[in-house]
């Protein structure tokens, strides 16, 4: 064999050596489902309870979940889609999820809606799902807002029912400050716990119609309509109907609060009640927000959990068999009863906690439309803003119209670009 000959076939055999260690890592990638979750600490069991059911279905799927806190989880995921994804991704529904679908980082799951009876299935949150006429997004569980409440501190105080009226909330409030429990339990740290009061009193006072103009950056925040929200809001403040350092905690330091008896109400989502200790639950109720102006059609919030596909995701066909699995009426009702959520498959049952069933009942029976929530209706630069805004606001009230002026200029900044 002459010396060319020995080296052309030196380097032939190099780059087929190369070629089948690409192949190899390729199908390894293939065979691996990669998958991320937002999870605080009881919300991993109910996952894991999950996934491995997937597994032992699936036992050629190689899966591997990475689970992160949802605040730095928040801070990953454009990241992540913009370079090298996992297979599968957990979020959220309404703008939260269209910001990426119209930036092309999300695989179209319209194909799955109907092949999978999706449409039918989960008819109440498809419009959350879709952008621009693609469903982008596999709704997982929903929550239904309002208050967490310790009946045993409305007895003791002479609350004799749950308030239904503006007025009835505000005597309430003042009839638990009397008998010495801060009236309202709020975890301002984290900016949307905030959001979730400026959702519901623009929703109560203004109605859903005027809150999706205003997450559209339609109205301005110098809008007379805005500053009767946060005139209203304001009124709680200054009473003094939060707990003391408010800004300090955050949603996993607030739960002892309502345990221990300190605090005797709270804005949040179904999903809260996984975090009540079973000796109190007997004691804790729950209402929706009452009515401010009974000419407004009560509205409510009842953003959407979900599992997303990212476009540049390496093993889509395993994603998919997990996407199906996890929209099961089965499955789906076990995700949302471990989380304290509410099933969004319409042949799931209905959920047996107390608290679940109120809440199923709020957004079965609204007649004024269901909102995703502030950050997750609104883009997410604004959104950003807006909470920061609502934490500066909440540190000092009086500057109110401070706050709304630096809110209407960035709304000009960001819609008008």
């Amino acid at each position: 064999m002459n010396a060319n000959r020995f080296r052309r076939l030196a380097r032939l055999s190099a780059a087929a050596a190369v070629l089948a260690t690409v192949f190899i890592s390729a199908a390894a990638d293939a065979g691996t489902l990669n998958v991320n979750v937002s999870a605080r600490g009881n919300q991993r069991s109910t996952w894991q309870d999950a996934f491995d059911k997937f597994k032992k279905a699936n036992p050629d799927v190689d899966l591997k979940v990475t689970y992160i806190t949802e605040e730095a989880y928040k801070v990953q995921m454009s990241g992540w889609l913009a370079t090298d994804p996992p297979d599968v991704v957990s979020w959220h529904n309404g703008e939260r999820m269209a910001y990426y679908a119209q930036r092309g980082l999300l695989e179209d799951l319209s194909a799955d809606w109907s092949k999978n009876g999706w449409t039918q299935q989960y008819a109440s949150v498809k419009d959350a799902s879709t952008y621009k006429g693609k469903q982008y997004a596999a709704p997982l569980g929903y929550d239904a807002y309002g208050f967490f409440y310790r009946k045993d501190l409305f007895d003791k105080a002479g609350v004799k029912s749950d308030p239904k009226t503006w007025d009835e909330f505000l005597d309430a409030c003042k009839k638990l400050k009397a008998s010495g429990v801060a009236p309202i339990a709020v975890a301002a740290r984290d900016s949307w716990t905030l959001a979730a009061w400026f959702d519901y009193l623009d929703l109560r006072i203004n109605g859903n119609a005027f809150h999706q103009q205003l997450m559209s950056g339609e109205i301005p925040y110098t809008d007379a309509r805005v500053k009767k929200v946060y005139t209203a809001w304001k009124t709680l403040i200054d009473d003094h109907y939060y707990i003391d350092n408010a800004l300090s905690y955050d949603l996993d330091s607030i739960a002892p609060f309502l345990v221990n008896g300190k605090a005797a109400m709270m804005l949040m989502g179904t999903f809260f009640s996984a975090s009540i200790p079973a000796q109190v639950r007997p004691q804790t109720g729950f209402f929706p927000f009452p009515v401010i102006d009974a000419k407004v059609p009560m509205a409510e919030d009842g953003p959407v959990n979900v599992l997303l596909i990212p476009a540049k995701a390496k093993n889509k066909a395993d994603a998919r068999k997990l996407l199906a699995f996890m929209e099961q009426p089965e499955i789906n009702a076990d995700l949302a009863r471990g989380w304290g959520q509410l099933p969004s498959n319409n042949k799931s049952a209905e959920p047996e906690d107390a608290i679940s069933k109120v809440g199923f009942q709020i957004l079965a029976n609204t007649k004024g439309g269901i909102a995703q929530f502030y950050d997750r209706d609104m883009t997410k630069e604004m959104a950003d803003e807006g909470m920061k805004a609502m934490q500066q606001f909440y540190s000092d009230p009086s500057q109110l119209d401070t706050v709304l002026a630096r809110l209407e200029a960035t709304r000009k900044r960001i819609y008008h670009k």
